[in-house]
């Protein structure tokens, strides 16, 4: 008998998360041996007792998706991490192929999809999928969206969001806009005020104005 793939569901959306739990968990080849809503609790539940493989959600309240993925890394260098995301961007492509992600899935997936990719990598082969985003990218692209970032100490994500503050959005609206939590929303807006070395909004929108963070 097989011994089942051991799976960690890291998600904010809790009906997304239960859902999925509850269609992993009818697959006698997986098995679902923790989950977390927020990237501190998933890094430190996956430390403790590290899984086969990690799905996780790019964007999550106290740690993202990306942050954990670049954690876990360092801590688990043969865990397989799989990005869930909503986004078929190369920004958020880069990032977590930068990161360390073994693979960046839309969650517009089927289950039966991520069933056969979880099993995949968890057999340690390749997986081929509509849903299975290639993370390597052109050397041209590459090029482009390294200069990106060492013109600005922002992320993809950290720049939609102080573009929406400079725009005077609060943090609820910013939620709703890019589909994501309140809680998601206030830790960005942290990682903005840190990053920037300002104390709020106001002074956020100016200096992100003066250096052209938003060209």
């Amino acid at each position: 008998m097989n011994t089942p793939v051991r799976v960690f569901l890291a998600d904010d959306h809790p009906l997304f998360r239960v859902g999925l739990r509850y269609s992993l968990d009818q697959e006698k080849d997986i098995e679902i041996v923790g989950e977390a809503s927020d990237g501190f609790r998933a890094v430190a539940e996956m430390q403790a007792d590290p899984p086969d493989i990690s799905l996780i959600d790019v964007d999550m309240p106290g740690l993202s998706g990306i942050g954990a993925i670049r954690v876990l890394r360092k801590f688990s260098p043969q865990m397989k991490m799989l990005m869930l995301s909503t986004y078929n961007d190369e920004n958020y492509i880069r990032e977590a192929m930068d990161a360390g992600a073994d693979g960046y899935v839309l969650k517009c997936v089927d289950v039966k999809e991520l069933v056969r990719i979880i099993k995949t990598f968890g057999a340690g082969k390749p997986a081929v999928s509509p849903y299975l985003v290639n993370l390597s990218l052109n050397s041209d692209t590459r090029k482009e969206m390294m200069a990106q970032t060492q013109r600005s100490p922002l992320t993809f994500r950290e720049k939609q969001i102080l573009g929406a503050i400079t725009e005077g959005k609060g943090n609820k609206e910013i939620g709703c806009t890019f589909n994501i939590s309140t809680e998601t929303v206030k830790s960005h807006v942290k990682t903005i005020y840190r990053k920037l070395k300002v104390e709020n909004r106001i002074q956020a929108a100016s200096v992100a104005r003066e250096k052209g963070l938003l060209d």
